[in-house]
């Protein structure tokens, strides 16, 4: 499928975007019904996903085209609601470049938390035992003036 995918792009960055348009058109973002953990395969047949799933199919295509790819689990600037947030990287011509399936406009600020090569890498919080419940957590990312330090 990757290979279709990248057929007639040129080698590396434009193969990621090809693959990154294809996600975009083929997959419904459907954020908060990420409970059930689906494989790239599983994704690419439902249609619909959260970020950590299209990011997964994101890297498999790119692992497929033996382009190094990595997850990344952050947070966006003015995401609403906040919530963490996952997109990929992909590694060509000596540099990794971020691709997020789920934005077309790159420009806002990313705060990058985890980096591993996939979601189980990337984890904030794994669930053993009874469960926990969570009552309260806030989350503000907003970007400050001038340079960064």
């Amino acid at each position: 499928m990757a290979a279709s995918l990248a057929a007639g792009w040129a080698p590396g960055y434009d193969q990621c975007t090809a693959i990154v348009d294809y996600i975009r058109d083929s997959i419904q973002y459907t954020p908060g019904r990420g409970q059930q953990i689906i494989s790239a395969a599983e994704l690419n047949q439902l249609g619909s996903g959260v970020c950590r799933d299209m990011a997964h199919l994101g890297i498999a295509c790119c692992r497929a085209l033996s382009i190094p790819a990595r997850m990344v689990v952050g947070y966006l600037e003015a995401l609403e609601p906040m919530d963490l947030h996952a997109w990929f990287e992909a590694y060509v011509g000596n540099r990794w470049y971020t691709f997020d399936p789920t934005h077309i406009d790159l420009k806002g600020g990313r705060v990058a938390i985890a980096f591993g090569r996939d979601a189980a890498d990337v984890a904030i919080y794994t669930q053993f035992g009874d469960p926990v419940e969570l009552s309260n957590m806030q989350v503000n990312v907003e970007r400050l003036p001038g340079p960064p330090c």
